[in-house]
């Protein structure tokens, strides 16, 4: 007698949750946004947004982490997927740490160049975000554009160095500094 009770109420859970996934899932009309043919990655025309091609990119496959996105019919943006860590460093201790994501955006079709040369780009970054942060740029408001316009220089410079003249800028996408 003890046993009849846990097991009908397994069969009961099992049972509901079989029957609420078959009533929520993909092909279920209970959820208007779940339309699998896409209302939502298609134009007014049916065919996909640039903002369905964000998420892996034209030509990556699914979860690679890097992102290309086409901003237009001349130029695509390529998101390095790795963060940049710069310790800032007052007095013989880290102080603080910068945070950043760097995009690079690149005439069409220089993705695969980003992607070849990404070792000797992150390196490169590096240098000119040290640099700065030893020069003392990220202190204080190091988010004002008198700040940050010599670090945006340096790295589209160094970007430059190493890809060549297929580089447009490097944007700077996200910037948080963490005090110790």
């Amino acid at each position: 007698m003890r046993l009849i009770l846990p097991v009908i109420l397994f069969a009961v859970g099992l049972g509901g949750g079989v029957a609420a996934g078959l009533f929520l899932g993909p092909g279920s009309d209970a959820d208007p946004t779940s339309d699998t043919e896409g209302s939502v990655a298609e134009g007014a025309a049916g065919t996909e947004t640039p903002e369905a091609e964000a998420e892996t990119g034209p030509d990556l496959p699914p979860g690679d982490g890097i992102f290309v996105t086409p901003a237009s019919d001349e130029t695509e943006y390529v998101r390095l997927h790795n963060q940049f860590i710069v310790p800032v460093v007052r007095d013989g201790s880290v102080r603080s740490l910068v945070i950043m994501a760097l995009t690079v955006e690149v005439g069409l079709g220089q993705s695969d160049t980003v992607f070849k040369h990404e070792p000797r780009l992150r390196d490169s970054f590096l240098r000119v975000l040290f640099a700065h942060a030893n020069a003392g740029g990220f202190d204080g408001a190091f988010t004002e554009a008198q700040s940050i316009e010599p670090l945006r220089r340096g790295l589209r410079n160094a970007a430059a160095s190493v890809i060549g003249e297929g580089v447009r800028d490097v944007l700077i996408v996200d910037i948080t500094r963490q005090d110790a």
